[in-house]
């Protein structure tokens, strides 16, 4: 018979132990906006089975055939359910749907798809918390903290983290287990799931008397949220399970606390985790500017070969694009560096020579060509990009190349020759410096089997593409996305791109973009804001294949790196003069402040108001809106006509 103890004049059942051959529920709920199950949670549940009586998944929204197909062999049950109220009511569901049947077990433990694992095996913690005497357990806890973050004020209370709650039969056989969820209040937003149990649940009972533990304790480690700061430490100390936030939380944020991405990945892989499994669901789900910075995906290669494996070769395309048969040869010299044979394919716009650029091409000293073929492309306004979806569809479609390395002639209009010059060389180096570079960017394929798309990152010196990379692209590229069906969330900012129009790719990776049938009108025809098809398609390269499941890598010399760190680091320094605080406060204020314009009378006074005064611009903004683009376009209209009246001509800015 159980013991009770009284508690506040409460009679609470005595906490127990996990008896010895004990039952275990586990209840893990899946979100994911496709309906599919990206391959770690099967290996979480796999590992989880081995542990458990039963497995229920409930899944919330839709599930495709695919995901049902990898759950079913790592669960006894699935519950598919409204996407409503998060994984708490996902939870409430699962009690509901189990009902009395929740008697048949020991304990049941609460979790979900936010953390990647076994990092470390699950046994040692089952086996420790299991001897332990307690109502419930969690695997993590967050501190008290005041004031709440959330709210500004108050206090946020210790808390179990509610990714991962086990409950003893002595809890979740009570009756204040069962008004606790039959009272739970709705839950609209991320916010109440946190502020209204979350952070709530383990104070709920703890007041009434139940009996808490956490396997890896906050008061342990050097921060008050290990989970999302410390995940090396607690992979160090035996801890399973991973959570995906560090991966995708906001990137400044991060930096002001010094999470390392790349280095809490070197330790999974340490651990025997398939790091391949964490990339692919971060790819499908994260923006890739910001997967980009949370994870460190930057390699800077040396110029001699340390990784390539000639055992394991990839075919290779390589396809050119030139607007003068001058282009083409200089484009071909690079093309020269590449270590391993490869197909040629060079396009040209109409009015070159094609007969002399068959020569040239016949004639070029490259032993390492097998395939040399030119090609005529109609259109001069997609350039490059029409002629690579375009005018070697057939070629990308047929399946019979691993790799594609794209690379181009063209140099950068409206740029003076020193950005000019530089814009060759940093897009050229960096993809085709000398074989043994080359054949470094081919063995991170070789390593990476989830690796889709490798090229310099966008540049900054001679141009002013940071803070303004999407320019006038992003409803077109929006609309491109719905019509593919491309689900990864766009950066915020300026997108990561090879905004040189040049990478080396996997061609898997690119198939929602090859198989769609693009027309040379799309390309010629800016769309209304000119957006042109060309400029938007290298924008959404990394989120298609992200859709996929392809993760982008940028790659830079060592040259190159030099000269982009420091360049870099001084800017940032200047721009931060100004502002206090780490980057992260300045970024928000900033951001708060809102849009600068001219810096004139009007904007500096509409920043004022909005860092002040926000509550006021909130009412203010439904009229000044449209005011505000009226006036625009006067201003706009008015400075076309005084240029053509003084003669001076239209110019624009290349992204």
């Amino acid at each position: 018979m159980t013991e009770a103890v009284e508690v506040a004049g409460r009679s609470v059942a005595a906490p127990g132990v996990f008896p010895v051959g004990g039952r275990r529920l586990v209840v893990y709920v899946v979100f994911d906006r496709r309906g599919d199950v990206d391959d770690y949670i099967p290996v979480a549940l796999a590992g989880l089975r081995e542990h458990a009586a039963r497995v229920l998944v409930v899944v919330n929204g839709k599930l495709t055939d695919q995901g049902r197909a990898a759950l079913e062999p790592v669960s006894d049950e699935i519950l598919v359910r409204e996407n409503e109220g998060f994984d708490i009511w996902a939870h409430k569901a699962a009690l509901d749907h189990v009902g009395a049947g929740l008697a048949e077990f020991d304990e049941v433990l609460l979790t979900n798809d936010t953390w990647f694992g076994p990092v470390r095996p699950y046994g040692p913690v089952f086996e420790r918390m299991g001897e332990r005497a307690v109502h419930f357990w969690g695997m993590t806890d967050h501190a008290r903290e005041e004031p709440n973050p959330f709210t500004g004020k108050g206090v946020l209370p210790y808390h179990v983290q509610s990714f991962w709650i086990a409950v003893r039969r002595e809890m979740f056989l009570s009756e204040a287990w069962a008004s606790y969820w039959r009272d739970l209040p709705q839950m609209p937003s991320y916010f109440d799931a946190v502020l209204k149990h979350e952070a709530l649940f383990t104070e709920h009972f703890t007041e009434r008397g139940y009996a808490v533990d956490v396997a890896y304790a906050s008061a342990d480690y050097p921060t008050d949220h290990p989970a999302l700061f410390n995940p090396d430490l607690l992979m160090a100390d035996g801890c399973p399970v991973l959570k995906r936030r560090p991966f995708f939380h906001y990137p400044p944020f991060l930096d002001r606390h010094a999470v390392i991405g790349r280095q809490n990945l070197v330790r999974v892989a340490e651990h025997g985790y398939p790091v391949e499994v964490i990339l692919q669901n971060l790819a499908r789900n994260v923006a890739p500017k910001t997967l980009n910075a949370d994870v460190g995906m930057l390699e800077v290669l040396p110029g001699v070969d340390v990784s390539y494996d000639p055992e394991r070769p990839f075919r290779v395309a390589v396809m050119v694009h030139a607007g003068s048969a001058a282009a083409v040869v200089r484009v071909l010299r690079r093309v020269g560096s590449i270590p391993v044979p490869f197909d040629l394919f060079v396009s040209i716009v109409d009015d070159v020579d094609v007969q002399e650029v068959e020569r040239l091409v016949a004639a070029a000293e490259l032993p390492q060509a097998g395939r040399r073929e030119v090609r005529r492309t109609p259109a001069r306004r997609g350039r490059d990009m029409s002629a690579f979806f375009i005018g070697w569809r057939d070629v990308l479609r047929a399946g019979e190349h691993d790799l594609v390395i794209k690379v181009h002639g063209r140099t950068p209009s409206k740029r003076n020759v020193n950005a000019t010059r530089y814009f060759r060389r940093y897009q050229l180096d960096n993809l085709l410096l000398s074989p043994g570079h080359v054949a470094n960017i081919l063995g991170l394929f070789q390593r990476e089997q989830g690796l889709g798309l490798v090229f310099p990152p966008p540049m900054h010196i001679g141009y002013a593409t940071p803070g303004r990379g999407w320019h006038a692209y992003r409803d077109r590229g929006k609309d491109i996305a719905e019509m593919l069906g491309i689900e990864v969330p766009f950066d915020g900012i300026s997108p990561l791109a090879p905004l040189g129009g040049m990478w080396i790719a996997r061609t898997a990776a690119l198939r929602l973009l090859t198989e769609a049938d693009w027309t040379y009108d799309e390309f010629i025809k800016p769309s209304k804001g000119g957006a042109e098809l060309s400029k938007v398609l290298e924008r959404m390269v990394p989120l298609a294949a992200g859709e996929l499941g392809f993760h982008t890598r940028t790659v830079l010399t060592p040259e190159h790196a030099a000269i982009s760190h420091v360049s870099l680091e001084y800017k940032v320094d200047q721009l931060s003069s100004t502002t206090p605080g780490y980057p992260v406060d300045q970024i928000q204020y900033l951001h708060r402040a809102g849009w600068m314009g001219a810096g004139g009378m009007v904007a500096m006074t509409r920043m004022y108001m909005r860092t002040n005064h926000p509550r006021t611009m909130q009412v203010l903004n439904p009229v000044l809106s449209p005011a505000g683009r009226i006036a625009r376009g006067v201003m706009r209209r008015g400075k076309a006509v005084v240029r053509r009246v003084r003669g001076i001509p239209e110019t624009k800015v290349e992204q």
